[in-house]
């Protein structure tokens, strides 16, 4: 190292020489001028020792070794150089507003006097505007001065911290030899699946190697300034003041390019502290001190992590695209220049993309690209052919021969954001993991079995994950049918990265919705076909079943277990797009978030699998089901230890958070482990068939692109997939038969052999079991055909069935209603009828497609009971009126009276009319009346008139009550009501079919 020579700062006098010599006389300045401070002296010492004030001279450099290139002495600090290079911004402001301070004085006092020569008659001193600036000039010099001091008394302390934490330092000599201890990836019961020293590729290589691309495109993503600074940006400290003083604690990065070898290299933490940033701050210093910048370029490019196995830029050269460092070309050195801030991720062989679907390396290397555009590195003309190459690079094929990779990189990645990639790559950790190797191995040998099976039907990629639901513990963990095939694009992580569409597996989320919705596993749909109206820009939808048949009623029960589309698209829009939105979100599907976006984007066919979910979503949010209703996050990582055994992190489990009732989670549960539900479209022995403890569902998309099965039992869940990574469809997979579901099983049966269990659904508080209809899901009634079903307590339908009914026909005319007259005499049958009836909520133009869609399946089936007849035989055109309230001979305390009032015509009512005491009361312009009459106290005498269109009166009997409290059988003391012609006797009138939603559910909204 060469001596020190350079010169100390101006003195003051000397800068203030070169501001006023013209204006002030020599004298003048004489007087003013204090003398220069003195420089610091040059401080240098040995690292291991505390500094001491005394000066000594540095010995001459020893020359690198020729065996290794590299310098071999112990560290000497020279102070001077840190203290320059803190203080030179506060040096010359101090030098200028000293100087200028003093020159405007002196102006000011000689203009001062020349223009007013002696103070006021007054006594009192006036001060002329050029003595009032002067004043202001001296109080902006005192917050100078006493920023100057802050500031000095700011360097003080640092160096006062300094000589405490340097002797804790590590030596900076050590970035030249490879120190590190292997950290070890493990399963839950001890066993190894990942030892990153072992598998790490390390090839030292010389800076002569590396060519001049690499190095511009390195300095200008990862540290512009690398060839000006001094090891630091010198804000630096203030910004990490101030983040953690004023943002939370939070410390920022922007670190240079020799503390990021600092970070990699000497310190054995990843922590976010003003402490940890502090010491990589005084590295950073010595290094500069010590070494050329070259050699600090050697150093980071040996000893930097670049993904995968590969620490170091000569492995990565050689693992990425299979040459030396020496003959990258301009393209390959702007991706592995990018890969160093996050290695895993922007791996070329992570398989991870950007929200565009661009791969994150490609990504990454078109802003190095773009930064050496910017320094002047490249010209325009090279930066457009580089970013034209990024489109043909080629890589070299990998190998992974370790176990589990999907889950270990997941792993990696995880630790890598929390500890730092260089404390994971040789800080000797030792991280437990959730994983259960034997469970891996047999989830491996399943997808690999499945996928060979199903070539022949375009098939070539499957993934699984496996999972505890009770704590979100990942148990297994397969990316793909085989990590190193290039062929099916193997590295890409299907289950965490994988957008695809699930297909009928998201219906457990819309019947959820139904059941908050007060609908219960009875209550009656009609799978019919049906016309859904979207909007102007799109055709109507007209889903179909899996099978293309039409199942006419069925219950919500039958619906989910066999997968049917009609119904769950009735639902979906009985629930509402906005709400099933919130729900999906709300169980921890975070592509289905409810905003303006998704409610444009998505329809009533996102319950048939037409948005986009990643497997692990899906299993997490279904863990709720499992679990009942409290969702867990996914856990990879159960403990980390460092090289000395000390716990830097353990998993604690928790009691996650609730997404549905329990009474909500056991409907499901109860349904998709119900092998009758299944019938319809699986049969009875399925492989989905696994007994009363395991629910499951299926799920295919209608253009063949996605397979998907998950299921679940109290102790553990499991989700497979089958497709291809390039989304092209798949032929004829039988959903439950084949694709996922074998996949699926062969992994379940393996957890049940390890001792996993499958108890029986436990029931709820709740919930009860009711007897019903097996047609309607109304409670048993005539003695038709009934079973039991779960419902929530106080869902339970009330009131008439109006679905499976019985109506009063004529005799002889089966197939046509009694009229009110007949029913009077008694001359009618009751002949059983199911009557469907539903309303379309999305309808925008009075249609009601819903009806349209039961009333063609109806016409078009053999039975007749689906035939309810709406014609009536004999005379249409009798009238009948009855009074259901008030009651006949009846005493009401309240002036307040009920009435309710019924007519009926086949040619329709023109108006009913209500008498009370022989005067006209009310007109009702309608074929029925319920409401309230102020009758005030008395005793009263009604009568009910009606009118039909075809201008046929009739009337009923006398009513009389009493109000108020009094008796209805005393005289009362008004006159006597006027004759009134007398009424025909009173009929009562055809049912009305109600609607098939249940009384106590809302109606159904878009």
């Amino acid at each position: 190292m060469e001596k020190d020579e350079r010169k100390d700062p101006p003195r003051q006098d000397e800068l203030e020489d070169r501001v006023v010599p013209e204006i002030l006389p020599e004298e003048s300045l004489e007087e003013e001028t204090s003398p220069a401070e003195e420089t610091p002296e040059v401080l240098e010492f040995e690292l291991d020792e505390m500094p001491s004030m005394s000066s000594s001279v540095e010995p001459e450099a020893p020359p690198l070794q020729p065996e290794t290139g590299k310098i071999d002495r112990p560290m000497q600090i020279n102070l001077t150089a840190i203290w320059e290079t803190l203080t030179a911004p506060f040096v010359a402001l101090w030098s200028g507003l000293t100087s200028k301070t003093r020159s405007r004085r002196r102006l000011h006092t000689a203009s001062s006097h020349a223009l007013t020569g002696a103070p006021s008659s007054s006594g009192r001193k006036r001060l002329t505007p050029a003595e009032k600036r002067l004043r202001m000039i001296k109080l902006v010099r005192l917050g100078a001065i006493l920023f100057f001091v802050s500031v000095i008394g700011g360097f003080i302390a640092f160096f006062a911290m300094y000589a405490w934490v340097a002797k804790d330092l590590p030596q900076p000599g050590q970035v030249i030899k490879r120190e590190g201890f292997t950290s070890k990836i493990l399963d839950r019961n001890g066993k190894l699946l990942y030892d990153l020293y072992a598998e790490e590729r390390n090839d030292p290589i010389n800076i002569s190697q590396v060519p001049g691309t690499l190095k511009e495109a390195t300095v200008a993503v990862e540290d512009k300034d690398f060839y000006k600074h001094g090891g630091f940006d010198p804000l630096t400290p203030f910004r990490i003041v101030y983040n953690y003083v004023f943002r939370g604690g939070r410390v920022v990065g922007g670190s240079t390019l020799t503390q990021q070898l600092v970070k990699n290299a000497l310190l054995k933490t990843n922590e976010r502290t003003p402490l940890r940033k502090f010491n990589e701050f005084i590295l950073a210093i010595q290094i500069e001190r010590k070494f050329t910048k070259d050699q600090i370029l050697e150093f980071y490019f040996n000893e930097t992590p670049y993904g995968g196995n590969s620490l170091g830029v000569g492995a990565a050269s050689q693992i990425y695209f299979g040459k030396p460092v020496d003959q990258l070309n301009l393209v390959e050195s702007a991706i592995l220049a990018g890969l160093p801030q996050r290695p895993t991720a922007y791996s070329p062989f992570s398989g991870k993309t950007a929200d565009d679907g661009t791969p994150l390396w490609k990504w990454r290397a078109l802003g190095v690209l773009r930064r050496m555009r910017e320094d002047n590195y490249i010209s325009a003309e090279q930066y457009d052919q580089a970013v034209k190459d990024l489109d043909t690079v080629q890589f070299a094929a990998p190998k992974t021969t370790f176990a589990a990779p999907h889950f270990v990189f997941y792993v990696r990645e995880q630790l890598e954001k929390e500890f730092g990639e260089g404390v994971v790559a040789k800080g000797g950790l030792t991280v437990t993991t959730s994983l259960d190797l034997d469970l891996q191995d047999k989830a491996e040998e399943s997808v690999k079995t499945e996928i060979e099976k199903v070539k022949n039907l375009n098939i070539s990629n499957g993934a699984a994950l496996a999972m505890n639901p009770k704590t979100g513990e990942i148990l297994a963990m397969v990316g793909s049918v085989d990590y190193n095939s290039e062929e099916v694009d193997g590295k890409f992580n299907v289950v965490v990265d994988g957008l695809r569409q699930p297909g009928s597996s998201i219906k457990p989320v819309t019947y959820l919705g139904m059941l908050r919705k007060g609908y219960t596993p009875a209550t009656m749909l009609a799978d019919v076909p049906t016309t859904f109206m979207r909007n102007d820009r799109e055709d109507p939808y007209e889903p179909k079943n899996y099978d293309g048949k039409f199942r006419g009623p069925v219950s919500i029960r039958n619906a989910l277990g066999s997968s049917l589309n009609v119904p769950a698209v009735k639902s979906m829009a009985m629930v509402g797009i906005k709400d099933w939105l919130g729900l999906a979100y709300d169980l921890g599907f975070p592509t289905l978030q409810p905003s303006d976006d998704n409610m444009r984007k998505f329809g009533l066919s996102a319950t048939l699998g037409g948005a986009e979910v990643h497997l692990i979503d899906t299993v997490t949010s279904y863990s709720a089901f499992a679990n009942g209703g409290t969702k867990i996050e996914p856990v990879a990582i159960l403990k980390v230890t460092d090289k000395d055994g000390n716990v830097l992190r353990e998993f604690k489990p928790t009691q996650g958070r609730r997404v549905m009732s329990q009474e909500e989670a056991f409907l499901i549960d109860d349904i998709l482990s119900d092998n009758n539900a299944r019938l319809l479209a699986f049969g009875a022995n399925s492989l989905l068939n696994a007994g009363k403890g395991v629910a499951v569902k299926t799920g295919t998309t209608n253009d063949q692109k996605d397979n998907w099965t998950i299921g679940w039992t109290q102790d553990i869940i499991i989700g497979t997939w089958v497709g291809n990574n390039n989304a092209t469809a798949m032929k004829s997979v039988a959903s439950g038969i084949t694709g996922a579901s074998p996949i699926w099983r062969s992994i379940l049966n393996t957890a049940l052999q390890m001792g996993f269990k499958a108890p029986e659904w436990t029931p709820p508080p709740g919930v009860e079991q009711v007897e019903v209809d097996v047609v309607s899901g109304y409670p048993s009634h005539d003695g038709y055909p009934s079973r039991q079903e779960w419902m929530i307590k106080g869902t339970k339908p009330t009131g008439p069935d109006p679905i499976h009914t019985k109506l009063k026909v004529c005799r002889g005319e089966n197939n046509k209603l009694a009229t009110d007259a007949k029913i009077v005499a008694g001359d009618y049958d009751e002949k059983e009828f199911v009557v469907m009836k539903e309303d379309d909520p999305f309808s925008e133009d009075g249609k009601n497609r819903w009806q349209e869609g039961i009333d063609a399946w109806v016409n078009g089936q053999s039975d007749e009971k689906y035939k309810a007849p709406r014609d009536y035989c004999g005379d249409t055109a009798d009238v009948s009126v009855k009074i259901d309230e008030p009651r006949n001979e009846t005493k009401y305390d309240s002036e307040d009276i009920q009435f309710k009032v019924f007519a009926d015509s086949g040619d329709g009512i023109e108006k009913i009319e209500i008498w009370v005491n022989g005067s006209l009361k009310e007109t009702i312009n309608n074929k029925s009346y319920e409401g309230s009459l102020k009758l005030s106290a008395g005793r009263y005498q009604i009568q009910a008139k009606a009118k039909s269109r075809g201008g046929k009166e009739a009337s009923t009997g006398t009513i009389r009550i009493g109000t108020g409290g009094q008796d209805w059988q005393e005289p009362a003391p008004q006159p006597s009501p006027q004759p009134s012609p007398s009424p025909a006797a009173p009929t009562p009138s055809p049912s009305i079919v109600p609607s098939i939603l249940p009384s106590v559910s809302p109606s159904p909204g878009p």
